[in-house]
């Protein structure tokens, strides 16, 4: 159960928990046709030079994701107040983004419903281990979360297995509506591809979709990483678990310059969106302005996150990120704090 300062904090977005169809369709119109205007063009300069092209693709990915800011507005059901009207933008912003509507509506519920649960982890989030965890490992799993863990395997590899390869199957206990919906968009994804590829001839159409996709693919999931993977940020046990802590204390504010700020649909305000997944992104910022306690979220901004590149286990004892150097030499011994001992909570 809340605590009534928790309970007060949630009820205090509670205006912000409106969409507006003016604003939707603004948006949606400032983000789809700008993109299909920069594919063209990168398209186009393929017969100028190949760099332009890379130039171009830069910013048609940085569209992408706001397209996916739009489609992940549709899959929480705040993007427009009518269901039908978000699945289906949901099922074409999810074929542009490569993303299936059903199986990441369903899964990123889940991943709000145990976001920094210790005891909920596996579905919707990214492999994290507690330095216990990692130390009781054999060999082989140490190895193997390792490199799941470096970057150049979780930005570099990531977005071709997540966004080609994971997302085209569907997950263990899947219900059926999941299942066709995945079958269902791959089948727009192949015939999307196709009839592009035809019609533009598949080495143009993949010398400019491919960038686009990378690119694209690379900022959405450091997005997802940073806003959660901060030095101290909030995990707990279910028993400690607190929805409202998580979301203020375990997400971030990611403070971006306002260009980026827009092309990322407001997400870097997500220990806000944690809070209430029912504000639409175009509405985040005014929330967290509106809301003195939000403003004392952890503030990271782009040169700060860069540090979040070398934490890798999560510190049950001292309550925050670290690297396996930091704790290379404790495996296998004890500090002086008792190993139950903790930290005092933050309140919010």
């Amino acid at each position: 159960m809340m605590e009534p300062k928790q309970a007060q904090l949630k009820k205090s977005i509670a205006p912000f928990e409106k969409n507006d169809p003016k604003v939707s369709l603004g948006q949606l119109a400032n983000t789809l046709i700008p993109l299909v205007v920069l594919w063209a063009a990168a398209y186009y300069s393929l017969s100028i030079s190949y760099w332009l092209t890379l130039g171009i693709s830069v910013i048609a990915s940085a569209f992408v994701v706001r397209t996916f800011i739009i489609f992940h507005d549709c899959c929480h059901g705040s993007f427009f107040s009518n269901k039908k009207a978000n699945d289906i933008l949901g099922i074409i912003t999810g074929v542009i983004t490569l993303v299936p509507y059903q199986q990441w509506k369903n899964t990123h519920a889940i991943h709000h419903a145990t976001s920094s649960n210790l005891d909920k982890r596996g579905i919707g989030d990214l492999w994290i281990l507690t330095v216990e965890e990692y130390a009781a490992l054999p060999l082989l799993q140490k190895l193997a979360y390792r490199g799941y863990r470096h970057p150049l395997v979780m930005f570099g590899l990531g977005p071709i297995f997540v966004f080609v390869l994971q997302y085209r199957f569907n997950r263990k206990g899947a219900r059926r509506k999941e299942r066709l919906n995945t079958y269902l968009m791959n089948a727009l994804i192949v015939g999307a591809y196709a009839l592009m590829g035809f019609a533009l001839g598949w080495q143009s159409f993949l010398l400019v979709q491919g960038p686009i996709f990378y690119l694209s693919g690379v900022l959405g999931i450091w997005l997802f990483y940073v806003q959660h993977q901060f030095e101290d940020s909030y995990f707990e046990k279910d028993d400690e678990w607190s929805y409202v802590m998580a979301a203020v204390e375990g997400s971030s504010y990611y403070k971006l310059p306002k260009v980026l700020q827009w092309l990322t649909g407001n997400i870097g305000f997500h220990h806000v969106h944690h809070l209430s997944p029912k504000v639409p992104n175009y509405y985040l910022e005014d929330a967290h302005a509106a809301t003195p306690p939000l403003q004392k979220a952890t503030t990271i901004t782009i040169l700060q996150s860069l540090e979040s590149l070398r934490f890798r286990l999560w510190d049950e004892r001292d309550k925050k990120f670290v690297s396996f150097r930091d704790v290379r030499d404790r495996i296998g011994k004890r500090r002086e704090r008792p190993s139950g001992a903790r930290r005092p909570k933050r309140a919010v």
